[in-house]
């Protein structure tokens, strides 16, 4: 019997370790070595633990999980790492890729198995969402002008205020505070985005307004 994938797991939304753990129990191919809520605990456990694969998130409390795949990469050259983050805009993109990452998942898609991603990850292939794929192939390709419609006209002040705070990895409740609004009112706001981006997802709505050039610097 094959030795079990170790893995060690960045993620400081417990609903997101929830949904890692139950994708795991099921797979007795994966062993979880650690769980990190930090960049500073996963840095200890890089320097305990030889993993196969590391899940890492960006949106850390202490750092930003860049900082974790760079030290993952100088101490487990051999180890495989994928990011699973909210954060579609191609600057936090092309610098995990850069910092060593080979694999990223959107949050978004609820439907992912996560077992069956690692396993795809250690067999060679590189797990990323298509939405982020289509981000890097568009980078590759000559800029094109956006016939129709000028992407900032197709939104009110308000509405590209909660696009942008939403590219900054911010929730819906938190948005709602900042904002002075309710967290209702916030939703409807995401809504009309969506409409008008023609989008489904969070994701989707920070690539499409990236290209469109709706976010802030």
């Amino acid at each position: 019997m094959e030795k079990p994938l170790g893995v060690i797991v960045v993620e400081d939304d417990p609903q997101m370790c929830l949904r890692f753990e139950k994708a795991f129990a099921v797979s007795p191919d994966i062993q979880v070595l650690a769980w990190a809520a930090t960049a500073a605990e996963a840095i200890g456990h890089l320097q305990t633990f030889s993993p196969d694969t590391l899940l890492v998130d960006l949106g850390l409390p202490d750092a930003s999980g860049i900082t974790v795949i760079r030290q993952a990469r100088r101490l487990h050259p051999a180890c495989d790492i994928m990011v699973v983050s909210i954060f579609a805009d191609q600057r936090n993109v092309l610098a995990s890729i850069e910092a060593g990452a080979t694999g990223y998942l959107l949050k978004d898609d609820t439907q992912e198995d996560y077992a069956a991603r690692i396993q795809e990850l250690r067999a060679g292939g590189s797990p990323i969402t298509p939405i982020i794929a289509r981000q890097l192939l568009r980078r590759l390709q000559p800029a094109v002008p956006t016939e129709g419609q000028d992407g900032a006209a197709m939104l009110s002040p308000r509405e590209t205020e909660v696009l942008n705070l939403l590219a900054r990895g911010f929730a819906y409740q938190e948005i709602a505070g900042l904002l002075g609004v309710s967290p209702h009112t916030i939703g409807t706001y995401v809504k009309r985005l969506y409409e008008k981006l023609q989008v489904t997802s969070r994701g989707e709505a920070i690539f499409e307004a990236q290209c469109m050039g709706l976010l802030s610097p």
